[in-house]
């Protein structure tokens, strides 16, 4: 009778002692919480961001760039970052502006003044056909992606953010 009570015992404060687990911040379900609205940020030098870049290749052998047609998707609907045990996967998911929409990608911005203030910031970029395309209901223009993100990334990362024409979602590392 003994030996089962104390069997008992011991398995219900340990049971109890998985409720703070839960709150914890070393759970990974935890990093990073919902995602909220951000404003987007437009420059005048944003302009010229369709122009191609001259090739710094000129030699025999150089090959031409291909140019980059994509475009930032109109908004951004949906941000979840789920943790994996190698780093997270960053999940995001937007509304064209008309349908047809193809090669969606999430473009790290890669910059020094980010990486100073501990931010990961992604821009949604998709493509359309050259031809003419309506614009059709909200559901047949929804596109998605995603991309992973390492531990080491993610060291001194306290925001992820993913830009598009109109708005852009941030999540915060709780």
């Amino acid at each position: 009778m003994q030996k089962t009570l104390s069997v008992l015992l011991v398995a219900t404060l340990t049971l109890s002692a998985c409720n703070s687990w839960r709150n914890s911040r070393v759970n990974p379900t935890n990093w990073f919480g919902s995602s909220t609205p951000a404003p987007v940020n437009t420059s005048p030098d944003a302009a010229d961001a369709l122009v191609p870049k001259q090739s710094s290749g000129t030699g025999l052998f150089a090959k031409k760039e291909d140019e980059d047609t994509s475009i930032l998707i109109a908004t951004i609907d949906e941000l979840r970052i789920d943790p994996t045990p190698t780093g997270a996967i960053i999940y995001s998911a937007g509304t064209a502006v008309r349908q047809g929409a193809y090669n969606a990608h999430l473009r790290l911005v890669d910059s020094e003044e980010n990486r100073k203030n501990g931010i990961l910031e992604f821009m949604f970029r998709v493509n359309y056909p050259k031809y003419s395309t309506q614009q059709g209901t909200v559901q047949s223009r929804m596109v998605s992606d995603a991309a992973t993100v390492s531990l080491q990334d993610l060291e001194g990362i306290r925001l992820v953010r993913v830009v598009g024409q109109q708005n852009a979602l941030e999540s915060r590392r709780r």
